[in-house]
This record gives structure tokens, sequence and C-alpha cells, in this order.
């Protein structure tokens, strides 16, 4: 684990010196580069598992190339990002919450995240390749501040479906329309189980099964571009057909199992509220989404939050926020919330420090019933 660290480390410190180190006539070079690290300290103080802290961290190495620059073509665009996620594990370990306290969270691989093709035709786009489905469906602008999985993808969604997303992604086509600037309509049909990272070890082996199923998702969004109000509104649909998958146990027996169809609908509303000349904003974000109850134990979920720009004159980009996500569980234990409270410190364009802290009502991501959680994080962040 420590190896895939450093070279990580590596990348990130030759992608920071590959942008400074370039004249003015090569920054139309049609390749972009960009190393990411981020960091979370956890500590629970309360409740949940046990008490106790860790650390967990992620890095990404990202390389585009884009065909235009490249005298090549027009409206073509290769995108790779590799990624390592290491250290703790706050909620298996230590909260035994749902929805997961922390998006980072994935124990220790090293992997290839995103590697797709995009070309553009107009007001038409098309992508191929290993796409995270939430890069372009599902997510808020607004919730993306907090650090609860649940704010980035819905727990109705992520528990319910296997879905391409963090740290598991998966082969797919997307369509994208753009009827006019404000309108826009999304397509996406994914590999309907993605290949387990256990036997698909950097998520380089894809395999397309005709067992496996298909997930098909729709979206259509609306932005508002009003200069003292603007938001952004999406209305979503996902299917799953039915599937199978295939699981080797102990002692070479094979078990398979059997899924039927699921299906579900989401909203997202992103809006300020409040704004002005000096760059203080406040803004709101709304999401829901549901599903069958005789078909999903987690078949409805709702979050909300504020965000604040500009607490102090000196740090006007500096973020803070307050944010609700409620799982309704149809299990013997009940549902579970989170309540959220963040703040992120902008230290520049490459660094960020953020304390949070979750309240985490009726953890129930175990078969145990816990007491209620209260958690804290320090995340950091650099990025070239």
């Amino acid at each position: 684990m420590k190896t895939n660290v450093y070279i990580f480390l590596f990348l990130l410190i030759f992608s920071n010196q590959f942008v400074i180190g370039q004249s003015d006539d090569s920054l139309k070079s049609p390749f972009t580069f960009e190393g990411k690290y981020v960091g979370d300290v956890f500590y629970n103080f309360s409740g949940g598992i046990r008490k106790g802290g860790t650390y967990l961290g992620m890095a990404s190495f990202i390389i585009g190339l884009n065909t235009e620059d490249a005298r090549l073509w027009k409206g073509g665009e290769f995108y790779l990002n590799a990624a390592n996620t290491h250290g703790g594990e706050p909620s298996a370990k230590f909260i035994g919450d749902y929805q997961g306290a922390s998006n980072i969270e994935a124990g220790d691989l090293t992997y290839m995240h995103e590697l797709w093709f995009k070309q553009s035709f107009g007001k038409f786009a098309i992508v191929l390749g290993l796409q995270d489905l939430c890069a372009e469906f599902i997510s808020s602008d607004y919730a993306s501040l907090y650090l609860n999985s649940s704010c980035g993808v819905h727990s109705t969604i992520a528990n319910n479906l296997a879905v391409p997303i963090f740290p598991l992604t998966a082969l797919g086509v997307q369509i994208h329309y753009n009827f006019t600037d404000k309108f826009t309509f999304k397509l996406a049909l994914f590999d309907g189980v993605p290949d387990d990272l256990s036997m698909n070890q950097h998520n380089l082996k894809w395999k397309l099964k005709k067992e496996d199923g298909y997930l098909f998702f729709s979206q259509i969004s609306y932005q508002n571009k009003s200069v003292k109000y603007p938001g952004n509104y999406k209305l979503g649909f996902y299917y799953h057909n039915p599937y199978s998958i295939t699981n080797e146990l102990d002692g070479g027996a094979i078990e398979i199992k059997k899924h039927s169809k699921n299906y579900g609908f989401y909203l997202i509303l992103d809006q300020t509220l409040y704004q002005n000349k000096n760059g203080k904003t406040l803004n709101i974000f709304t999401q829901t989404s549901i599903s069958p109850k005789k078909i999903n134990e987690n078949w409805y979920f709702f979050g909300v939050g504020l965000n604040y720009k500009g607490f102090f004159k000196q740090r006007i980009e500096d973020e803070a926020g307050i944010a609700l996500s409620h799982a309704v569980i149809d299990n013997a234990i009940g549902n579970e919330s989170a309540i959220e409270l963040t703040y992120k410190a902008i230290f520049g364009d490459h660094f960020f420090i953020q304390p949070d802290f979750q309240y985490i009502i009726n953890p129930v991501g175990t078969d145990k019933i816990l007491k209620d959680c209260f958690i804290g994080f320090v995340r950091f962040g650099i990025q070239f």
C-alpha cells in the first residue's frame, strides 16, 4: 500500500512541474495533467460501533487530450483518471452507518476510475468507455461541499443498485443533447453489474455478460441563468433489468443470486437565495429519490442543505454549510439520518482545509442496534 502512495505522490509532483514549466506557447498543448490528493483525519466521539480515530486518503492523477488542439479532428476528448485509496474505514470499523460518512472510504485500492472518449457534434455528444455515473447524473453542485456519501449519490441508488460509482465504475455509453443553452437531456446505458474489484483488481479487465443485464439512466435538466437568482434543476429516471450475480464461495462452491428488475425516480434542485456584489451568497439544495418499497429496503431518500459563502470579508471564498440526509429504511432497526455541519477554508488555488462534524441518528449499517453517533473529520486537499 505504501508503494502505491509513493507512486501517486510522484505523479502529483510530476503534474505540478509539467504545468509550471510550460512556456506561453506550450499552454495550448492538447494534453492536460492534473493531480489531486484528499485526506480525512477522523474521530468518533460517541456512539456507533466504538470510539476512536483513523486516517484515510485518496489520490487521483488525471490526463486529458483534446483532439482539436492536437490538430486531429474537432470535438474529440480523451480522459483518464487513475486513483488510489488507502487508510482506515470509519463507517465499517467505527460508525456502523448505512449512508457512508466519508465519500472517499474504500479501503486499500489502486485502480482505473475512468477511461473514456467523448465526441461532440454541435448540440449532440456521445461518451464511450469506463465512466462514473455521478459525473453527469444525480449530482448536486451545492451538495458537493459535504463529506457524507448520500450528498453525492442518494442511498436509494447507491445501496439498492449495482451502479458505476466510486470506487467501482463500469463500461457504458452516454448520449447528451442540448435543446437550448438551458435545457439538456441525457441518456446512459451501463454494464448491469460492474466487475468486482476482488476479481478485477485494478479495474482493467472488463467483461460484458448477458446475465449481468443493463442499467439505464435518463435525466432532463434546466439551468436558470438569472443573474441574481441562478439555479439548476434535474429530474431523472433509472431502470435496472433482471440480472444475476455469480460468487465463488470458500471451498470452490458456486453461488448464484438472482435479482428482479428495479427502477426509480429522483429530483435535484440547486437554487441561489441571495448574493451581493461583494461575493457573499446563500444557496439551498434539495435531493429526493423514490423506488418501489416492495423491491427496496431503502425505498426513499431526502436531503436538504444551506450553504453560505463569505462569512468573513478577508476570506470571501470560504464556504460553510449545514445539511440533512435522511434514508427511509423498511427493516426492524428503522430509518437513518445524518446532520452535517462543515466549513471549507480555501488557501490559494491549490489547497483547502475542511473541518466537518456529523451527528448520525440511528446508524443502521450493521445488524445491531447502535447508539446515535457524533463524529468529526478534518479534511484537507491539494490540487495541481
